[in-house]
This record gives C-alpha cells, sequence and structure tokens, in this order.
C-alpha cells in the first residue's frame, strides 16, 4: 500500500472582490455586494452622500453588474470615456450602441437611458411660482435643459407677470434644422389670453450657431411692435445655441 502524500499548494491571491467564490460564483463575481466594502458605490453613497461618487459610480449602482472581468465601475468609465464624460451625449446613445458594449445588455441599456431622462426632467421641472425671470443669465439657465438637446428648431414664449414670474411656458413652433414658422396674431392671442404683461421668446439654432438671422431679426421687430400696441413688454428674444446663447436685450438690439 502506498503512503499517502501530501502536497502543499501556495495559495493564490485573489482580488478582493473574488475571494472566497467558488468557480461557479464568477458570473457573479464582480456584482457590487462581492466588493470590497471600501469600493461599493452603494456603501459610499451612504456614508458620503452621492455628491461624492462619479457619474461612472451612479451608473455602476444602476446596473448592478459589469463581467466576468470587469466590473460595472469600470465598464461604466470606459462607456463615459467613448462619451467624452458627457452625460448629454450618453443620453443621446441608442439601446443598440449601449448593447455594443460587453456587459450591457438591453435591460442595462435601458436603465442607463431611463436614468439619463430622469436627469432631463429634473431639470425641465416648472420653474418656482416665485422665480424671477430677469436677466438673460436666468433665462439661458431656465431655457438650456429644455433646448440642449433638441434636433430641430423650436419656437418658445414664456408669458410673465408684472413682476417678471412665470405664468407659462409655450411652444408656438416646430421646424426644420434652419427655421420654424412663427404666427405673430397666435403669439399674442396666447399673451392676452393668459393676461401676460410681459413676454420672452426664444428659438434654438440645431447647428450651434447664435448668430440672429435675418428672419430673427425681423421676427423680434415685428413682435416687438406689435405687443408694444397691446401694452406687453418684450422683455427679450434668446436664441440658444451649443452650450451658449444671443441675448437681443443684452446686445441692444430691443
Amino acid at each position: 500500500m502506498k503512503p499517502e502524500v501530501s502536497i502543499d499548494i501556495p495559495a493564490v491571491a485573489l482580488p478582493q472582490s473574488q475571494q472566497g467564490l467558488s468557480p461557479f460564483d464568477k458570473d457573479h463575481s464582480l456584482t457590487i455586494r462581492n466588493w470590497d466594502e471600501a469600493d461599493r458605490p452603494r456603501e459610499k453613497l451612504s456614508a458620503r452622500g452621492a455628491d461624492s461618487l462619479t457619474p461612472a459610480e451612479l451608473l455602476a449602482i444602476l446596473i448592478g453588474s459589469g463581467t466576468p472581468q470587469e466590473s460595472a465601475v469600470s465598464l461604466m468609465q470606459r462607456i463615459m470615456k467613448d462619451c467624452n464624460g458627457s452625460l448629454r451625449r450618453l443620453g443621446r446613445m441608442s439601446i443598440a450602441e449601449l448593447c455594443c458594449y460587453k456587459g450591457i445588455g438591453e435591460a442595462k441599456a435601458i436603465t442607463i437611458l431611463a436614468a439619463c431622462e430622469l436627469g432631463k426632467r429634473r431639470a425641465q421641472e416648472p420653474a418656482s411660482p416665485d422665480a424671477v425671470l430677469n436677466s438673460p443669465e436666468v433665462l439661458y439657465e431656465y431655457f438650456l435643459p429644455r433646448m440642449e438637446d433638441l434636433a430641430v428648431e423650436e419656437f418658445h414664449i414664456l408669458l410673465l407677470r408684472q413682476n417678471l414670474s412665470l405664468i407659462s411656458d409655450i411652444c408656438i413652433g416646430r421646424g426644420g434644422l434652419t427655421a420654424t414658422a412663427v404666427d405673430v396674431r397666435v403669439l399674442l392671442r396666447e399673451a392676452l389670453l393668459a393676461k401676460a404683461t410681459a413676454l420672452v421668446m426664444c428659438h434654438n439654432h440645431p447647428s450651434g450657431s447664435t448668430n440672429p438671422s435675418q428672419q430673427d431679426d425681423l421676427l423680434t421687430m415685428k413682435v416687438k411692435r406689435a405687443a408694444d400696441l397691446m401694452d406687453i413688454h418684450l422683455i427679450d428674444h434668446i436664441i440658444m445655441g451649443d452650450r451658449t446663447f444671443f441675448s437681443y436685450n443684452q446686445a441692444g438690439r430691443l
């Protein structure tokens, strides 16, 4: 009978996220709950607050897991890098484009896009009734989340009270890539029905340029003359571009 021989096999150091897991658990080895506690974005959020997390870490919480070779955070860091760190660009991706990344299936892609859409809608929530829209910068901040991702031109009017607080925001024209039709009679009818004493016009240029066109100049002057006759003050006409704007009021052209 042969004597039993014991062989000491040196332990192989495993990543902290995989220590203690059997080969059957490898598909789950990079889920967030198996990470080192200091690296878990959920725990980090709980301990330090949401603003302490990077966008990739926040998105990793939503998708929950990556692949056996890549954690959820690393996966989202790679996707964000391909988007140049821009959540705006991430939100413009399609489900098919996101699914091109290993570890992102349709369900995770939908979750990512739903999160981007929620962020956009939060920014679009109506201003407080007490908010005063009294400067080009404030108007730009108001319109930015509403118009920054539009592929076609839209024309909005803000109807305001005497103290420049908001009554309503109305889209009165939606067109193509370079122009949209605006009926001055419809614009003024909305202002009269709302009993507005002031109004702001705003439209976007999908090209990203904020240079006013000749048509923009003509429309601005036409609306100003008509509004003056009805004792309605045209506060401004804002043209939205790519993270910038043009203000007729600021330029002294009202």
